[in-house]
């Protein structure tokens, strides 16, 4: 096989796992090649200059080679741009790069994905209110890897209204209902206004932000049923915090 070699790509570190004695497995998202899986040779050592460069949360411009599936790093670049997100910031950095992580395949490429990423982490690591980009993130990225449906358009082909209310269920599209309280153990009912504006990606009120997470929540729930670890890390803090 071929030694094929990418040179200063911008990517993002989703992970990076301690393997053998010195070396890290990194999971990184990359524009041009999605998810991809590298070794860093010695990059625990004290004197690597990798240390400080593979951080996660910020662009980098990373090159590597190999023909396998784990390539091996060659060059690491930080690019900076945005500080590292601190308190809570930082719980929702770590959610954006697990869900990534459980719901990206590796080298399936995405150039658009890649930017909602980088816009999300800008937007995580420099706002002090970052929930709408979150929300928005979620929606692209479900849209992106195909676990969305079009909110554009109910069951019956007709385009959704503002002033109807809709049933939302995992792979399935909207559903025009008469009873807002018509909520199955499967879904959940929302108004069309919440459909279109979390399609636009562009939030009212506070209101309208609820209803996007629980309709992001329950499609991220039911493609990941085994949990979201940071999301269940960061309940358990703020119980304690109130208790």
């Amino acid at each position: 096989m071929s030694n094929h070699r990418v040179n200063h790509e911008p990517a993002f570190l989703l992970a990076a796992t301690p393997w053998r004695e010195s070396s890290l497995w990194l999971e990184i998202y990359s524009r041009r090649y999605g998810r991809v899986a590298l070794l860093a040779r010695s990059a625990r050592k004290r004197m690597s200059e990798l240390r400080g460069v593979l951080v996660p949360f910020v662009p980098v411009n990373l090159s590597w080679y190999g023909s396998q599936e784990l390539k091996t790093l060659h060059r690491a670049e930080w690019l900076g741009g945005w500080p590292q997100p601190q308190g809570a910031a930082l719980f929702s950095g770590l959610y954006v790069n697990e869900i990534m992580l459980k719901l990206t395949a590796r080298e399936d490429p995405q150039p658009e994905l890649y930017d909602a990423l980088a816009d999300i982490l800008r937007a995580v690591c420099t706002e002090n209110n970052h929930i709408a980009a979150l929300r928005r993130f979620e929606w692209r990225l479900l849209s992106l890897i195909g676990h969305a449906p079009d909110l554009r358009c109910d069951s019956s082909g007709q385009a959704v209204s503002p002033e109807q209310h809709y049933r939302i269920a995992p792979q399935e599209p909207p559903h025009a209902v008469s009873d807002t309280a018509d909520n199955a153990p499967d879904g959940l009912t929302v108004s069309g206004e919440t459909l279109l504006q979390l399609h636009e990606g562009r939030f009212s009120d506070g209101q309208s932000l609820q209803q996007a997470l629980h309709i992001t929540r329950l499609l991220l729930d039911f493609h990941l049923p085994e949990g979201i670890q940071s999301r269940q890390v960061l309940r358990q803090l703020r119980q304690l915090q109130n208790s």
